[in-house]
This record gives C-alpha cells, sequence and structure tokens, in this order.
C-alpha cells in the first residue's frame, strides 16, 4: 500500500485543539490512570525534589526516567499506583534555605523571629520555586 499524500496546508495548531478536545470529551487521561490489571499492581512511591532552590536539567532528567518507568509498566497492562510527580514543600532544605535569607545560625535565631513568622517565611519561599 503506498503513501498517501500528506496535506502541506495542514494547520497543526487547530488539529492539536482538536485532539485536545476530543481527549477531554472521553476522560482519555482519566481512563489510562484507571486501566490495568489491578491483580498485578505496579507501586511506585516517588521521592520528588525539595522546592528549595530552582530546578535544573538533573530534575529533569530524573522526572523523565520515572515518567518512563511508570509509562512502561502501565504499557505491559498493570495498574500504576502511587506514580505523581510533585515537589516536596517542607523539611530541613526548605528551613536551611530561609535561615540563609535571613542571615540565621540556628534555633535560637528562629524562636527569636518567631516560630509562626519563620514558617511563613519558608510557605513564601517554597511558592517562589513551584
Amino acid at each position: 500500500m503506498p503513501f498517501q499524500d500528506v496535506d502541506a496546508k495542514l494547520a497543526f495548531p487547530k488539529l492539536e485543539q482538536t485532539v485536545a478536545q476530543w481527549w477531554s470529551e472521553q476522560n482519555i487521561v482519566k481512563q489510562a490512570l484507571a486501566a490495568g490489571d489491578r491483580a498485578r499492581p505496579f507501586i511506585f512511591f516517588e521521592g520528588p525534589p525539595t522546592a528549595n532552590g530552582r530546578p535544573g536539567v538533573h530534575h529533569v532528567e530524573a522526572r523523565v526516567t520515572k515518567d518512563l518507568i511508570v509509562r512502561y509498566q502501565r504499557m505491559r497492562g498493570r495498574y500504576v499506583i502511587g506514580a505523581r510527580g510533585g515537589w516536596d514543600t517542607h523539611g530541613r532544605p526548605v528551613e536551611v534555605e530561609v535561615e540563609k535569607e535571613l542571615g540565621f545560625s540556628g534555633k535560637p535565631d528562629i524562636e527569636k523571629y518567631g516560630i509562626r513568622e519563620f514558617n511563613a517565611k519558608c510557605k513564601e519561599s517554597v511558592n517562589r520555586y513551584v
């Protein structure tokens, strides 16, 4: 069977919108996430990067690798549990970042500044990067 000629005037943005609309109407993403053999689950617990600095290429590499693993398991018909991308927005790395910003050298400085105020600064810092 010979190849058919391709329409040289095809509007790719319009085609993309049409496909995206179809995916939305058919709930394709929801169907894909719910699919798979529940008798053979693939459990994937990701350790997300901490939101205490600008993302680097190493974050992208890790995310792509994790995504490939999950997609491969889905293509093999397994039901995937626990695969969610995101950012770790709490913990010591965030506190260290804020301590550096404020020029603090430990717990006494944080207590003098105020725990509530320090926590608010941590949330502000996370939101800046996420």
